[in-house]
């Protein structure tokens, strides 16, 4: 059985169809309110998951409003230039191993509150992100999806003009501005897709479509990433890597995000987060 999990009001959360169920409470307290917690024992939810009745159900989910579904992840990894259209409207060349930065998690924000620009050079990053589920180390990509806990969501908002601010540029701070990382709307089993390594991922602003690829267009795939990050360090449940952005950025054509814009970010098999900007 397949788990889709939700942060509401900061409580962990199992949603089927459009059901949601407080896990504390349909656990009978196996499990405590926290989402991270949740994370930790993931394959434990594929269980109570399947023995959940509608009439358990405490609200529908158009009743709630969702946060980050991983709000407090311990690391928190971006991959840049990792489509190759991208690349390419960067006018930079493939990069020939991963390019690995920090998104300092103080950065996480949910699916549907707003982004406070703070700059005029604001960019959207429509990306997959991919939640460790167990401690992983120098793992074989033929075995990293079975360190993953799920998927879900993300935008990697960028501060363009902070980014490349300094030589080398500024990736970290420029990508983690208060409230520059938009996640969820749920984080979803991976065997609830077909193939999580090939998923429509799309992006528009004020309804214009910015960003649509797959991403088995990427690069580095998400086996190699996991495995190469666990090469170096420790990966922990919880742990969260943006996989990249395909092209239609903002600053290859100057359409930098501005105060009243809305950004749909929408990946196949796992939903849509709604943020607009302020």
């Amino acid at each position: 059985m397949t788990f889709k999990l939700a942060n509401v009001n900061d409580r962990a959360n199992l949603v089927v169809e459009d059901l949601v169920f407080d896990l504390e409470k349909v656990s009978n307290g196996n499990f405590s309110s926290d989402v991270m917690d949740a994370v930790a024992r993931h394959q434990e939810l594929h269980v109570i998951t399947e023995s959940l009745s509608a009439e358990s159900a405490d609200w529908a989910l158009p009743e709630v409003e969702l946060s980050a579904p991983v709000p407090h992840p311990r690391n928190s990894f971006g991959v840049g230039l990792n489509y190759r259209d991208h690349a390419a409207e960067s006018s930079m060349e493939l990069p020939p191993v991963p390019v690995i930065f920090a998104k300092y998690p103080s950065c996480i924000n949910g699916p549907f509150n707003a982004i406070d620009l703070r700059t005029d050079t604001a960019d959207y990053e429509a990306e997959l992100v991919v939640v460790i589920g167990s401690t992983t180390r120098d793992v074989n990509p033929s075995r990293a999806w079975e360190h993953v806990a799920g998927i879900t969501c993300g935008q990697d908002i960028s501060d363009r003009g902070l980014q490349m601010a300094a030589k080398p540029p500024h990736f970290g701070l420029g990508k983690s501005r208060d409230t520059y990382g938009p996640l969820g709307p749920l984080l979803v089993s991976t065997d609830l897709v077909a193939n999580p390594d090939d998923l429509k991922i799309t992006c528009s602003v004020n309804g214009e479509i910015r960003q649509a690829d797959r991403t088995s267009n990427m690069v580095f795939d998400v086996s190699y990433l996991i495995s190469y990050i666990s090469n170096v360090l420790t990966l922990e449940a919880g742990d969260i890597i943006f996989t990249g952005t395909p092209a239609g950025v903002g600053a290859a054509n100057g359409r930098f995000l501005k105060p009243g814009d809305e950004i749909v970010t929408e990946i196949e098999s796992i939903g849509f987060m709604r943020n607009n900007c302020v």
